[in-house]
Formats: C-alpha cells, sequence, structure tokens
C-alpha cells in the first residue's frame, strides 16, 4: 500500500479515535449521577421508578461505553498496523483487504471472505 493511502487511513482512524474518546467524556458523565456529584448518596428520597429509570439508563450508558473501548483498542490496534508497515493485509489469509472494506471499516484485520468464515463459526451455519 502506498504511503499516501496510508495516510489516508490514517487520518480516518485518528479522527475516529477522536470522536470515540468524546462520546466516551459524555457516557462518563451519564454514569456519574447528579447525586452522586453532589455526594449526597442516598437513594431513599428518590421514587422507585426513578431510581430504575437512572439504573436502565446507567447499564446502557455502561455498555455503550464498553462497546466504544472495544472498538477504540481495534482502532489502536490498526494505528500499530500502519506503523508496522502491516495494514491492510489480512490475519487470516495474507491477502490485501479490498479498499471498499477499508473505507467503510478502516480497522478491519479480516478480508471480507474470512471475516465471513469467522462469523459463519461463530454462529455455527453459513451465509
Amino acid at each position: 500500500m502506498r504511503k499516501t493511502e496510508l495516510a489516508k487511513y490514517e487520518k480516518l482512524l485518528l479522527k475516529k479515535r477522536e470522536e470515540l474518546a468524546d462520546q466516551l467524556k459524555v457516557r462518563k458523565d451519564l454514569l456519574d449521577t447528579s447525586k452522586e456529584k453532589s455526594g449526597d448518596l442516598s437513594s431513599y428520597s428518590y421514587h422507585m421508578a426513578d431510581q430504575g429509570t437512572d439504573t436502565m439508563e446507567r447499564e446502557k450508558a455502561f455498555m455503550l461505553s464498553s462497546k466504544s473501548g472495544r472498538l477504540l483498542y481495534h482502532i489502536n490496534e490498526a494505528l500499530k498496523r500502519i506503523r508496522k508497515g502491516e495494514y491492510g493485509k489480512c490475519h487470516s489469509c495474507g491477502r490485501q483487504i479490498q479498499k471498499a472494506r477499508l473505507e467503510a471499516v478502516p480497522h478491519a484485520r479480516l478480508c471480507i471472505e474470512c471475516k465471513e468464515k469467522e462469523e459463519e463459526a461463530k454462529t455455527g451455519r453459513r451465509a
């Protein structure tokens, strides 16, 4: 892969990493309730329905943060592959990953064929 192409993908990955970091900051604020920030940790003044809603919102924010954290890991790994000169090669078969796939999923580590095989193995069915 040419240096200009690598620079384009690196820029794409860095932009996505920055967006994810911003999202994680917002979600962290959602996880911290205003009562916790004020130091009042008593939940007795809340109605049970309010407590349930707050708990659900925290769980949702935690799940989304966890998913974003995994994506952030994959983006960082792709940036490492760029620096090592291994970016764009399938980890499974060693062939070049299609440019259309890298445009859509710049952190991809598998070509589409190997990714399909991986998904089939996970689900136990064929496409």
